[in-house]
């Protein structure tokens, strides 16, 4: 299989695990391409993208305006905090003013879920979902699993446990879905208030004591607590979470083994990990962040082959 059997990229759960490998795959290539002197090549030339953010992004969104420049990719960048949006534009009139500009793809974050799925039935470009409220992020997922196979040589019969706030995040969902569909044993490990209802549903198991989870993993995905999404006290102290639900590095030399310690970013240092852990020789966190640039020229490179 040398092509997606998808035209966007709304959600790991509407990908299989052929397309799951050939994005790696095609990473790999990406990977070599960007350790070279010259780190460009021209394989987008004659391909715009717009980067439309409705929210907050460092990461994310200079990994894929990176990405897309790497490709030699045409790109445009929309922020709705400076946009017609805050005169009370629609979200396809936005986009669609956009694209009469003649744009081929569109990467979009926004705050709602299904705004991706929304616009990908509406407008006539391929659409890559940078993050949609707290349903999907999957880059992220891919870029994860990504890393794990880089270290450990493959994903399938992997433990991973993922760790805090389950309820309000989409790199959780994403990466249940993409690790499931890999073949990894999941573990999802944080206070009963940040654990969604029936997550288990979902074919993973739930564990509300830290230090059993982390005997339990390989790899232990450590997750902000999401303070933006946040309406209401779900546990009574910051101190108190952090004593319940934080890694620190006496906490990882009492494991009878040596555990990888990933985490998405941005990280609160001293809350969910401390920092002897979050740059020890066993965290992968930066690794991460560079393999986020291949995943997503990759994602980016396969799309566009796909558009007429």
């Amino acid at each position: 299989m040398s092509e997606l059997s998808v035209k966007h990229l709304l959600g790991i759960k509407y990908l299989n695990e052929k397309d799951i490998q050939l994005i790696f795959e095609t990473a790999d290539h990406f990977k070599e391409v960007i350790n070279r002197s010259i780190k460009k090549v021209p394989s987008l030339r004659d391909i715009t993208i717009a980067n439309i953010f409705f929210e907050n992004s460092t990461r994310t969104k200079l990994s894929f305006e990176l990405a897309e420049k790497r490709l030699s990719a045409d790109v445009i960048n929309f922020s709705a905090s400076q946009s017609s949006v805050k005169k009370g534009e629609t979200l396809i009139d936005t986009v669609n003013n956009i694209l009469s500009m003649k744009v081929d793809m569109v990467v979009m974050r926004h705050p709602n879920p299904g705004a991706g799925i929304f616009l990908s039935k509406h407008v006539n470009a391929a659409i890559v979902n940078a993050g949609d409220g707290a349903h999907e992020h999957p880059t992220q997922a891919l870029l994860d699993s990504y890393s794990i196979r880089e270290k450990l040589g493959n994903v399938a019969g992997k433990n991973v446990v993922i760790v805090g706030d389950i309820l309000h995040s989409r790199v959780a969902l994403s990466n249940i879905f993409a690790l499931k569909l890999q073949g990894a044993n999941v573990k999802v490990c944080g206070p009963k208030t940040l654990l969604p209802k029936h997550i288990e549903s979902l074919g993973v198991t739930v564990e509300t004591n830290l230090r059993k989870a982390l005997h339990w993993c390989d790899v232990a995905n450590m997750l902000r607590i999401q303070n933006e999404r946040l309406d209401i006290s779900y546990f009574p102290t910051t101190r108190e979470y952090t004593q319940q639900y934080g890694v620190n590095k006496a906490l990882l030399n009492s494991l009878d083994k040596e555990i990888v310690i990933m985490h998405p970013g941005p990280i609160n240092r001293g809350v969910e990990i401390t920092t002897d852990v979050a740059d020890s020789h066993q965290s992968i966190i930066l690794n991460q962040v560079e393999n986020g640039v291949a995943i997503r020229m990759a994602v980016i490179y396969l799309l566009a082959s796909k558009i007429k």
